[in-house]
């Protein structure tokens, strides 16, 4: 017979989230698989655990994506330069091989490359995900031939980052295992998964979350500070927890988190620093030195202008946009009704670089595509974000295509590729205009309208505020009810809530 104290616990366990019930899209869906799962299934009695079906359907549909990736590996990449647009196959692995010396055996940031490009302008841990890709790839056969085994070695590590990003999205909130569908199932993450190295970086800053949502600070910064060395976007997290921090008090786990992440960047790029530094630097200095390129509304301004802005100039205005975008961000998290969660703000930082970046590659979707499935778990948004970020997957290569060719029936003319831009900001502006709007109304929060605080908050889950300004710092007396499993939040800032 169960123990007084058995029982207690299982009364106060709060139940697994089925997005079935609650999410009128996720419903439907779940018709193509027999129909959404009744309340009185048997969960957790078998093998096929949500997080295990996760992986396995990351692991499929990626596999599609690398079938969608056909027509290049049959001879589009080295026969023809504008059919690899127009079958949107393309790819940078397949040309860098040679083009930035693997083929020819050179040490990534030590040895010269012939051409423009003195040194590989990459972060040292992509670069050795290059290198150690360039060692499993076989050296006989043609250059065509060892190039196709290159894309294919780097599309199987891509593969292993995959499922690890699919996973740690399914256990970073531990009642919502099911919300990691949105990763494995979001098309722009198949379509773009193997354009660039851009996976390596999500699935540390993945792992990351992951830890921090578990109270693992330390943990959390040296995966935060791996993820930096790979790409530079993940140590913008560290800004959304430094006002989060802030607002709850929590220095102590932030200092952890940060001194953790400078120790662990510091690793990774010390040696070649001081061994190589014109080639590691090659990275930032090229980073600083790109002019306006693909994706950004400074190309649409750009083409547009007879006297386009400066290379300088651009750089800083979008420097002070995105600090004004910090700015507004802080500002939020301090005044907002109740804590934003981690999630949310790691989103709208992230989101705000890649609004007001000079350039916007399309494997940079997969930078956001983790957080919004934490941030907004909701199949209408996301599947309407994602729609936004296909249309302009299909539109640059379009455009390259037209651009290629000079044929305006093989491709999209310049106009109708500033439309493409235009569609992906909406998109991604709509998807931070909702996550604003839940942060300032937090019953509209489907998170929190489950029962949760935070759940990838870590430390900050249910924390008590110590500093918020203007109304936030005066709340109400009577607590606000949200529409979940008989949940009652206590006023904002408290942390308290009963079932």
């Amino acid at each position: 017979m169960p123990s007084a104290e058995t029982t207690q616990s299982s009364v106060h366990e709060p139940d697994p989230v089925r997005p079935t019930k609650d999410d009128e899209v996720a419903r439907s869906g779940s018709e193509l698989i027999g129909g959404p799962i009744g309340r009185r299934a048997l969960l957790g009695t078998s093998w096929w655990t949500p997080v295990r079906i996760i992986a396995l359907v990351a692991i499929g549909v990626f596999t599609l994506g690398l079938v969608q990736k056909a027509p290049c590996y049959n001879g589009a990449w080295f026969f023809g330069a504008s059919s690899q647009y127009t079958h949107a196959c393309y790819s940078d692995i397949p040309h860098l091989y040679q083009g930035r010396g693997f083929a020819d055996g050179l040490v990534p940031y030590f040895d010269r490359l012939s051409g423009d490009m003195e040194y590989l302008e990459y972060p040292v841990l992509t670069g050795v995900f290059m290198e150690v890709a360039s060692w499993l790839t076989p050296g006989s056969g043609s250059i065509q031939d060892q190039e196709k085994w290159y894309w294919m070695v780097n599309a199987g590590m891509l593969m292993a980052c995959a499922a690890v990003i699919a996973v740690c999205v399914a256990r970073t909130h531990a009642r919502r295992p099911w919300d990691g569908l949105l990763v494995a199932l979001a098309p722009a993450f198949a379509l773009t998964a193997t354009i660039n190295w851009d996976l390596l970086a999500v699935a540390l800053t993945a792992a990351a979350m992951l830890m921090w949502s578990r109270g693992r600070p330390l943990a959390f910064g040296v995966l935060l500070g791996l993820a930096t060395a790979a790409k530079l976007y993940p140590v913008l997290l560290l800004g959304a927890l430094l006002v989060l921090c802030w607002r709850a008090g929590k220095w102590r786990d932030f200092g952890k988190a940060l001194g953790a992440t400078a120790v662990a960047w510091a690793v990774v790029n010390g040696p070649v620093m001081l061994l190589a530094f014109d080639g590691w630097s090659k990275f930032y200095t090229f980073s600083q030195e790109r002019g306006v390129d693909f994706g950004s509304f400074w190309l649409i301004m750009a083409q547009n202008s007879s006297d386009p802005l400066s290379t300088d100039t651009v750089n800083n205005l979008a420097t002070l946009l995105m600090l004004l975008c910090c700015a507004g961000v802080a500002a939020l998290t301090l005044t907002a009704p109740r804590r934003p969660r981690f999630a949310q703000l790691a989103f709208l930082i992230v989101a705000a670089f890649i609004l007001t970046n000079k350039v916007y590659s399309p494997q940079y979707v997969l930078w956001l595509i983790p957080l919004a499935a934490l941030a907004r778990p909701k199949w209408r948004d996301f599947l309407i974000w994602q729609a936004c970020e296909v249309a302009y997957f299909l539109g640059i290569w379009m455009y390259l295509a037209y651009t290629t060719s000079g044929d305006a029936h093989k491709g999209l003319p310049t106009d109708g590729y500033h439309w493409a831009i235009v569609v992906h900001l909406l998109g991604t502006l709509y998807l931070c205009a909702v996550i604003v709007r839940d942060i300032l109304m937090p019953e509209r929060d489907v998170v929190r309208r489950a029962g949760d605080d935070d759940p990838s908050g870590g430390v900050l889950d249910g924390a008590e505020d110590v500093f918020v300004l203007g109304a936030a710092a005066h709340p109400p007396k009577h607590a606000a009810h949200f529409d979940g499993p008989q949940v009652e939040w206590g006023g904002p800032g408290t942390g308290e809530r009963s079932l």
